[in-house]
């Protein structure tokens, strides 16, 4: 399990909410100057993950503002980089740091350097939003990469490494009880892997990246292109070569690091599905061939066999034991 804390207000009086939650904003990331037009009875539901020297933090509060100040700077500089994934529910977020003031809002992102001054907050809708704060020192992008041009900016949590730094964050804090202390080191080098990704796309500075993070972030972006069209059937290992700009030669060189092949890893992840959706009480009368194509499985049969192949049993003794057991869908 990841490390974790949890701050509410719901357990402090009235009087000492807003109070209980400057403070906590002081310990978690660095003194700053909070307002709110709800400060008399604040509310705020704020869970803590540790991940090595990473903090993640989703958050759901009232409508608020934060401020650092030079003085407050110069009081406290932890030399921390702040981004933070707007969710649903969140009202739009208007940043400003040195620009022009940016809105961002619901499935969107932002990113702070919290040794410079910046303004942040709403005026009278909640916040909603995941919070992950690292040291500058930690991005595995060279000192020398000034992200002027991307602090404050509202940036895309829809495509490409924002999608993936997105679905990352999210599930780690929705599933945080999935992980052991020995997930820490991997789970901590993909998610700056992922910061730097996003920082340098927003920077139009792919080259800035290292050898190696580039190489991670082109394996994360093929998984994950690879399950947003596992119900293609013409996925192939050619296919995604082609998707991303490389040979298939080099596609293979890059999972000879990650113990199975393209063709094995598109085999599973489509059998995974399978077996959720044969699962799931919902789906009980939906036809086989329905499910097979879904997961794109060409033909009844050539699923049929596959399935057998990885389970010992066919797709519908499959449904039918799991259904029987009341078993939950995989997820």
């Amino acid at each position: 399990m990841l490390t974790e804390a949890e701050f509410r207000t719901d357990a402090l009086a009235p009087s000492d909410r807003f109070a209980g939650w400057q403070q906590c904003m002081t310990d978690v990331v660095a003194p700053m100057e909070i307002t709110s037009p709800y400060a008399d009875d604040f509310w705020a539901d704020h869970r803590l993950l540790r991940i090595e020297d990473t903090w993640l933090w989703p958050t759901r509060l009232h409508a608020s503002r934060y401020r650092r100040t030079p003085r407050l700077i110069r009081q406290s500089d932890p030399g921390l980089l702040h981004m933070t994934l707007v969710r649903p529910g969140s009202g739009t977020v208007l940043v400003e740091h040195g620009g022009p003031h940016s809105a961002v809002g619901p499935y969107d992102l932002y990113v702070l350097d919290v040794s410079r001054p910046c303004d942040v907050g709403t005026d009278d809708e909640p916040i909603v939003g995941v919070g992950v704060d690292f040291p500058r020192s930690l991005l595995p992008l060279p000192m020398s990469t000034s992200l002027d041009d991307v602090l404050g900016r509202r940036l895309s949590g829809r495509h490409g490494f924002g999608a993936l730094f997105s679905q990352f964050v999210t599930h780690l804090v929705d599933q945080s009880d999935s992980y052991g202390p020995a997930d820490g080191p991997r789970l901590h080098r993909i998610l700056l892997d992922l910061a730097a990704g996003l920082l340098a796309s927003g920077l139009d500075r792919d080259t800035a990246l290292s050898p190696e993070t580039r190489t991670r972030n082109l394996v994360l972006t093929i998984r994950s292109f690879i399950g947003g069209n596992l119900h293609d059937p013409g996925l192939t290992p050619a296919a995604v070569a082609a998707a991303h700009h490389i040979s298939t030669r080099h596609l293979h060189r890059l999972f000879r690091q990650e113990d199975t092949t393209v063709a094995a890893l598109i085999r599973d992840r489509r059998l995974e599905r399978a077996r959720r959706d044969l699962a799931d009480p919902a789906l009980a009368h939906t036809p086989l061939h329905t499910i097979a194509a879904r997961c794109g499985f060409g033909a009844p049969a050539h699923f049929s066999r596959v399935f057998r192949a990885a389970h010992g049993m066919s797709p519908s003794d499959y449904r039918h034991v799991r259904l029987r057991e009341g078993a939950e869908p995989a997820r």
